[in-house]
């Protein structure tokens, strides 16, 4: 009996488990997902992990009584890392189509996803990859630089948690025949 609670508690495990799997207009499009208002209803998760960098250099130049010169520099350097599997949630529509996604709260703090309009194509975190000196992006107040060495920022989509219920109902009736 003892076997046979553990048995079904694991079969019952395995089938409510969802898969990730990225996020399509063919996923918005099955489940109806055309509102501001239902894309919010949705728990979304990033592909791959992105690093952003800010650093603030401040270099002061002055002289001492005795007429010494002194260059002084300080460095603040701060990252963001979003890991990847990190949920995120849906937060506006972009003119293009693009889809603002939202990890944390505060003011800005969004980054954007956008997909060529391909039915399968994925919605890719989109930012300027050709700027000068790299790429750089504006999240809250301050602007990151978009770190392509660690983590697989030009990778990085949107995920969805995706599960599959059947139901099937089924009722057996055995017919006894028939005598003359």
């Amino acid at each position: 009996m003892k076997t046979l609670v553990i048995f079904s508690s694991i079969l019952l495990l395995l089938s409510a488990c969802a898969t990730q799997v990225a996020y399509t207009n063919m996923i918005r499009d099955e489940f109806s997902l055309d509102s501001e208002e239902k894309m919010g209803k949705v728990q979304f998760y990033i592909s791959h992990t992105i690093v952003m960098d800010e650093e603030v250099k401040n270099e002061n130049s002055t002289t001492t009584a005795n007429g010494t010169l002194i260059n002084s520099s300080s460095t603040k350097k701060e990252s963001v890392i979003i890991q990847a599997g990190t949920p995120c949630v849906f937060d506006s529509y972009g003119p293009k189509g693009e889809m603002f996604i939202r990890f944390e709260t505060g003011e800005g703090k969004i980054l954007k996803f956008s997909s060529k309009n391909e039915l399968n194509r994925r919605y890719y975190f989109d930012v300027d990859w050709n700027q000068a000196g790299g790429p750089k992006i504006k999240y809250g107040d301050v602007t990151y630089k978009i770190d392509v060495l660690r983590g697989s920022p030009r990778s990085a989509y949107i995920k969805v948690a995706k599960k599959k219920l059947e139901k099937v109902k089924r009722k057996d009736r055995f017919v006894r025949g028939m005598k003359v």
